[in-house]
């Protein structure tokens, strides 16, 4: 049962009031002045205090307004009720107001209603606590204004079911956005489905996507429902959604028009009810113009569309971001100097956000001490960088004495790009610092010529 704090300057009614509480079940310790009952509260837990109104130096409203802030709920007792009295109380927080004299069973209905509501303002500060935790650990960390911003604008787009686009470079944490925006939604009881639309095969992706029916196609051995349908009730991001492939992009349209499904031999569409957010590093209107990605199915992805800054452009979040990061690899007694903090917010990141906390990793597992120095840095960095080897392409070492096949060297460059990447072409654009439409270009020249 409680603890529960008695303050009154009356002993008899200390001694009544105080049996009663103790024959309900409860612990009760008690004070004859608000001083002492004030000293009481500071060294123990209490769950209930119960202080009289009027009493001799402070009166009951001094100790509502020393307690107040802690949460803790509190019963004001008068002999001497006003309505103006009781107004002042209840502004101040007090969870009830008793007039004596009171019978038991008031009392006790009073008790247990004050500690409930306790229980419960209890229970949701934890809560949000815990929110708190949940959003640092998805790496929602910042103090730029920038990020403060889009955060508000996601929050406002959590409101509606409009469909939501997140822009970005690749790093930058575009689903971790659409994570709190979900979070922050009426769906967020419901699942949130995650689906990288450049790492499904192609000839997958229909399926993958939208489900099919047993015998549909070899293999088919059962039903499957397909990520759209699992996210029934609940939110689906499509991230890189530029990769979707183009045949499937007219199948999407329709399943965001009409809220159905047509899952692959299927001979009727099945209902589905979701909220969609993409995510892309890609420019999808170039994407319209060179061919790749529909413009009216981009006019309905593109409702609200958020973008999310490079960490270069918010450099002030760097800090608290390496901080967050060290907690998690190391612990408390993992610092920065001052020295490193510095030129870690001077660095461009072209990683971003995923570059920084990779780094961090490695500064903090291969430390010498609990103090991350410029020292430890160059030594993580250039133990990550592999000498020149016999096998390696002549542009990372002098240039051959023999002819140069410079045609050659960039379809070697672009395949081993295209390896690094698995295949994502996004990725691979990106990386050679070329537009896609430029790599598929490049790709189909040497298609032709080999």
């Amino acid at each position: 049962m409680a603890h529960i704090l008695l303050i009154d300057d009356d002993h008899n009614l200390r001694e009544v009031v105080g049996f009663i509480l103790r024959e309900a079940g409860h612990e009760v310790s008690e004070a004859g002045s608000a001083e002492e009952g004030l000293t009481t509260f500071a060294t123990i837990s209490i769950d209930l205090v119960i202080t009289d109104m009027k009493m001799p130096g402070q009166t009951g409203l001094d100790v509502l307004r020393a307690v107040a802030p802690s949460g803790t709920p509190v019963i004001l007792l008068t002999a001497h009720g006003t309505v103006n009295q009781a107004v002042e109380a209840m502004r101040l927080g007090a969870a009830s107001y008793l007039l004596k004299p009171f019978e038991r069973a008031e009392l006790l209905v009073t008790v247990e209603k004050a500690l409930a509501e306790g229980a419960l303002r209890r229970e949701n500060a934890s809560l949000r606590d815990l929110l708190k935790r949940r959003q640092a650990d998805h790496g929602l960390v910042y103090r730029s204004t920038a990020m403060d911003r889009l955060l508000d604008q996601a929050r406002q787009a959590a409101a509606s079911d409009a469909p939501v686009l997140i822009t970005g470079e690749s790093g930058t944490g575009k689903e971790l956005v659409a994570q709190l925006i979900h979070r922050e939604s009426s769906r967020w009881e419901a699942p949130f489905v995650a689906v990288n639309c450049g790492a499904i095969a192609g000839d997958l992706a229909e399926s993958e996507l939208f489900g099919h029916v047993k015998g549909a196609f070899t293999g088919a051995d059962r039903d499957h429902l397909g990520r759209i349908r699992a996210a029934h009730g609940g939110t689906l991001l499509l991230d890189e959604i530029g990769e979707l492939p183009f045949a499937l992009q007219p199948k999407l349209l329709r399943a965001l028009e009409t809220r159905q499904v047509d899952p692959v031999g299927a001979t009727r569409p099945v209902d589905v009810d979701f909220r969609l957010i993409c995510a892309t590093n890609r420019d999808l209107v170039a994407a319209g113009r060179d061919g790749t990605f529909r413009d009216d199915l981009y006019y309905r992805v593109a409702i609200v569309v958020l973008h999310l800054p490079a960490l270069r452009d918010r450099r002030e979040d760097i800090a608290p971001l390496w901080e967050h990061f060290t907690q998690i690899h190391g612990d408390d007694g993992v610092t920065t100097t001052p020295s490193l903090r510095a030129v870690l917010e001077s660095r461009d990141w072209p990683g971003n956000v995923r570059e920084l906390r990779n780094l961090n990793q490695r500064l903090v597992v291969l430390r010498r001490r609990d103090v991350l120095d410029l020292d430890d840095l160059n030594a993580a960095t250039s133990s990550t960088t592999p000498p020149p080897t016999s096998g390696s392409l002549p542009i990372l070492g002098d240039l051959p004495d023999d002819q140069l096949d410079l045609p050659g060297l960039e379809r070697e460059v672009i395949r081993r790009a295209l390896v690094k990447f698995g295949g994502n072409k996004s990725q691979t654009a990106e990386y050679l610092n070329i537009p896609r439409h430029v790599l598929i270009y490049r790709l189909k020249k040497f298609d032709e010529t080999s």
